[in-house]
């Protein structure tokens, strides 16, 4: 079997944490299994449970371009499949599909499992996702589901409507999205289940739906002729569609921790960070990013956050609508996680049209930027901490508290960091971030150093 993650959107709900850069599934606080004092991200801990399960050697994640370097830095060399722009999970399946292909060997046979990055729920969960390809394969479905037996009427998920129960399974009548309190109640009258957005087909049900677009389930060509696909969801266009659908119900912990008032549930503590809280706080958690403190009194059922896109003071029960609140909020991120380290940014300005953008950077022992150049503008570094060796123009240059050097427009360089090494970087030009970079390579050995006598 193998499985789809689907990384979705940024997460706007957690803002000021998530942006296009660090979606809600990569914010670290969710607490470790495995070791009490961390704190992991909600993709970390799926991992994690995959690899327990026996299920990550087959598994990719599909993401946007622009999560390619917070998946490599939080769970190392992973299969990702890029999607070149957002276009909802029926192309995304398609791309994924058509990555298993292409990249992994997958036969039309073979069984796919398609779940969300990041469900809160316990291993149990990923045994139930392996039993649909038996489902499958035994009720000659076109599509097996799995859903979650509620514990109270949600308002806040969708449901799978039973038609009749077999041995292990259930043939499904139909769904219903969201439904309002009542209407919930009398769902659960009728056996109905959550839906949490995990299904599971042969692969060749999406060679064929490519085909309907003049596509081959071939990665190249689907990343190249991505448009040709139409945006629209896989309920829509292929669930909808279907004939024939069972489902499988899973018992146990499930939880969607999309809104802050759910993420806190599942902290294990009420501060993270440098915070201060007195005694008289009830029912109130503090998350902090930043250098300085930041302190609450007599607070009752907030929601309070500190982080380098804004501050959030919120009650718990209006947290959910935040995304509403900060739609006109347009500003690049202001923290970024790579595969090599971290950038914060520290300063943005623009003056008679040339923009200066200062960042604060830290790359970790043994790791290295990639080899690249910049066209628009010039950088000028000075080390902070920690020792370093650079490579400008195929020159070694050795990086120690307190140097400095300018790199001029279209100089090629890397820096590997030998130990921790933490540097501001204050780039000066016509663009600046991330809108110009042309990059050579990835691997440290693979960059050309002159030989001098």
């Amino acid at each position: 079997m193998y499985i789809i993650l689907l990384s979705g959107g940024s997460g706007k709900r957690l803002w000021p944490l998530s942006n296009d850069l660090r979606s809600k599934q990569y914010i670290k606080l969710v607490n470790d299994e495995e070791d009490a004092d961390e704190k992991c991200s909600m993709i970390q801990r799926v991992w994690k449970q995959l690899e327990k399960t026996d299920l990550s050697e087959h598994s990719i994640i599909t993401a946007s371009k622009g999560q390619v370097e917070i998946i490599k830095s939080q769970l190392g060399n992973v299969n990702i499949a890029v999607e070149p722009n957002r276009r909802d999970t029926f192309p995304a399946v398609a791309l994924s599909c058509a990555y298993l292909k292409s990249m992994m060997g997958a036969g039309k046979e073979d069984t796919v499992a398609v779940l969300p990055v990041d469900p809160y729920t316990e291993d149990a969960y990923f045994e139930t996702v392996k039993r649909l390809e038996g489902i499958l394969h035994s009720s000659k479905a076109e599509i097996a589901l799995m859903g979650v037996e509620p514990t109270y009427p949600s308002e806040k998920y969708g449901y799978i409507i039973p038609d009749k129960e077999e041995d292990g399974y259930i043939e499904v009548k139909g769904f219903v999205e969201k439904p309002d309190k009542e209407t919930a109640k009398q769902l659960l009258g009728k056996h109905a289940i959550w839906n949490c957005g995990v299904f599971c087909f042969k692969l060749g049900l999406m060679e064929e739906k490519a085909k309907q677009y003049g596509l081959s389930l071939d990665y190249h060509e689907i990343f190249e002729h991505y448009d040709k696909l139409p945006k629209i969801s896989f309920d829509y266009e292929v669930l909808e569609k279907s004939n024939h659908l069972v489902a499988a119900s899973f018992k146990g912990i499930w939880k969607d921790l999309g809104t802050w008032n759910t993420l806190t549930e599942e902290m294990g503590s009420n501060t993270v960070g440098n915070t201060i809280m007195d005694k008289e706080c009830e029912n109130t958690q503090v998350i902090n990013e930043l250098d300085i403190p930041v302190v609450t009194m007599g607070t009752k059922n907030m929601v309070v956050v500190a982080a380098y896109d804004g501050i959030l003071v919120a009650d718990k029960n209006q947290s959910s609508y935040i995304k509403d609140v900060t739609a006109e909020i347009h500003m690049a991120p202001m923290y970024e996680e790579r595969r090599w380290g971290t950038l914060k940014s520290i300063d943005r300005n623009c003056k008679d049209g040339e923009l200066t953008l200062t960042r604060k950077i830290k790359i970790f022992k043994g790791k290295s930027s990639s080899y690249h150049y910049h066209k628009n503008r010039i950088e000028i570094f000075t080390a902070l901490s920690g020792e370093a060796e650079m490579i400008l123009e195929g020159v070694k240059i050795t990086l120690t508290q307190g140097s400095a050097i300018c790199i001029h427009a279209n100089q090629k360089h890397a820096i590997r960091a030998i130990t921790e090494f933490e540097y501001l970087e204050t780039q000066v030009g016509t663009e600046v971030g991330n809108d110009d970079i042309s990059r050579i390579t990835f691997n440290w050995n693979e960059i050309p150093v002159a030989v001098l006598n």
